[in-house]
């Protein structure tokens, strides 16, 4: 037995822990209801209904009956050949019919959920075909235990079954942010993070190499994707997406959040290195210091939340050669040449900066073309006379091509330089190159890198040549100096005469004489600047 009293008080303790709206927990206790009373009272394909006061304890039970006419019924002879079971319902079944006939499908008539419609039209007068006609039943308070366990198990399941669809509504709408949760436990590399509601799965493809999820540990997750699962909705978290960063900087920028600046792209190596870039769409704002804040003061936050993970923020530009030079940072870019239709980018870097601009395993300049959509290939360059000249590449090597080359970098050599003062052995250990190779490339760059320094001793062999032509080069350098300073002379004199011109203010021949007299400021530059031969 049970006491249909206690259901109100239960219905709104379920509805608060559960998270479920009143009506629903109230639906679910009258399918309840009606289930027992159906297994104790009812007959073989009766739709009983309950309804439930919370506020009484009060239930009434009624038969519902389905409209039918003769067209929709199964001849005798049909029946009797062929016995259907057309209208059995589960024992659970306490609901609203919900297999009601579609088109020409013929059915079996049962007197315990059908009535023909010229008996209901003396029931209804409007009634029509389908409708649904409600009879009382006896009530009954007195269930037994199968009854009860049968009620127990309707509850159950629907509870279930709404707690899902309340917690799929909640989540669902936040795909794409940031929440927080509780590690709860690890199991198999996949980590279990409480959410308040439910539970939700950091997988190991999301997880940051680099971080150790501690259990008990609150953390802000990224989340991925909501599912729709017959255990429950399965909700999918992130810690490694690129998208988390652009999070992570709107709760940190006002500006961002405000609409005036603009995340416009992010590359990101979980772990490792992100590289984002920003665009102002409001004049007067500079995005990068916003997004840097006074003394990296949001950026700072950002960075502590993913663990020390470093972040360049860059500069945003509509000019493909200008956003390239500035994703390359922090190494110095001298000049770039972009290619439209194979989009690919040449970028050239001092030397001294080569390794900066590849980056460690080729790092800066992948996350550079993954920021900008370009394909960029980085050139040493020595700033000459003629212009910006190209330095010896990988590529410029034997047996060295753009694969091999893509490689070698990740391992570490950036330049030729970089295999000279290495070894053959050392080469082998690269993914993808045998000995034989490993060998040539190393002759390769060591021929490489003697034939550029071979080339200085030519200029030593004629002592005397030299001095002539250094000789030669000082007087060329005295003209020079001499032409510069009677042009400045000449602009200073005639910018003079402009401002007293414009001041209305001459001079006599005798001022102008006595002027001379004294040493004017042009002498005293022309004397600074003649060189003492």
């Amino acid at each position: 037995m049970f006491d249909l009293k206690q259901f109100a008080s239960a219905m709104t303790q379920i509805s608060e822990e559960k998270g479920i709206s009143q009506e629903r927990v109230l639906e679910t206790i009258e399918m309840a209801i009606a289930a027992a009373y159906k297994k104790e009272y009812g007959q073989k394909g009766q739709i009983v209904r309950a309804k439930f006061d919370p506020k009484t304890g009060d239930v009434k039970f009624l038969q519902i009956k389905i409209v039918v006419e003769e067209s929709m019924l199964k001849p005798e002879e049909e029946e009797g050949a062929a016995p259907q079971e057309e209208g059995r319902v589960s024992p659970g079944f306490a609901g609203r019919e919900e297999d009601l006939p579609e088109g020409d499908r013929k059915i079996r008539f049962n007197p315990e959920r059908h009535i023909m419609l010229d008996e209901a039209m003396k029931i209804k007068k409007d009634a029509k075909v389908n409708d649904e006609l409600e009879f009382a039943l006896e009530a009954k308070t007195d269930f037994g235990r199968i009854a009860a366990q049968t009620a127990k198990q309707v509850v159950i399941q629907r509870i279930r079954e709404a707690e899902r669809e309340a917690v799929w509504n909640e989540y669902k709408g936040k795909e794409t942010e940031l929440i927080s949760g509780l590690v709860q436990r690890i199991e198999h590399r996949a980590v279990f993070v409480d959410l308040g509601k439910t539970v939700a799965i950091l997988p190991a493809e999301e997880q940051v190499s680099t971080e150790r999820y501690r259990i008990g540990e609150r953390m802000k997750f990224y989340l991925l994707s909501v599912s729709s699962d017959p255990k429950g909705p399965g909700i999918a978290l992130s810690r490694s997406h690129p998208k988390m960063i652009s999070r992570l900087f709107e709760l940190e920028v006002p500006e961002i959040g405000a609409g005036t600046v603009e995340i416009k792209s992010i590359a990101r190596e979980a772990g490792s290195r992100t590289k984002i870039a920003v665009a102002s769409n409001e004049e007067g704002i500079d995005p990068v210091g916003s997004c840097v804040g006074q003394k990296g003061t949001r950026v700072a936050a950002v960075i502590s939340e993913i663990n020390g993970e470093k972040i360049d923020i860059i500069a945003w530009s509509d000019d493909s050669e200008v956003f390239i030079a500035n994703a390359m940072s922090p190494a110095k870019v001298t000049k770039v040449e972009t290619t439209e239709r194979r989009h690919t980018a040449r970028v050239f870097v001092p030397q001294d900066q080569l390794s900066l601009a590849i980056g460690r395993g080729g790092q800066n300049v992948r996350l550079a073309a993954k920021l900008t959509g370009w394909k960029i290939d980085v050139v040493g360059a020595t700033l000459t006379e003629v212009g910006i000249k190209a330095g010896a590449a990988l590529e410029d090597l034997d047996s060295v091509g753009e694969k091999t080359a893509q490689v070698l970098r990740d391992s570490g050599f950036n330049t030729p330089g970089d295999i000279a003062k290495s070894s053959v052995e050392e080469l082998v250990k690269v993914e993808g190159v045998g000995e034989k190779t490993a060998e040539k490339i190393f002759e390769s760059a060591k021929k490489l890198l003697e034939g550029k320094n071979g080339a200085a001793p030519a200029a030593e062999e004629k002592p005397a040549a030299s001095t002539e032509d250094e000789y030669h080069s000082k007087e060329r350098e005295v003209e020079i100096i001499k032409e510069a300073t009677k042009e400045i002379k000449e602009e200073l004199a005639e910018q003079a005469q402009e401002e007293d011109k414009a001041a209305g203010l001459t001079e006599t021949p005798e001022v102008q004489a006595g002027a001379e007299t004294e040493p004017s400021a042009e002498k005293e530059i022309e004397e600074e600047l003649e060189p003492k031969l």
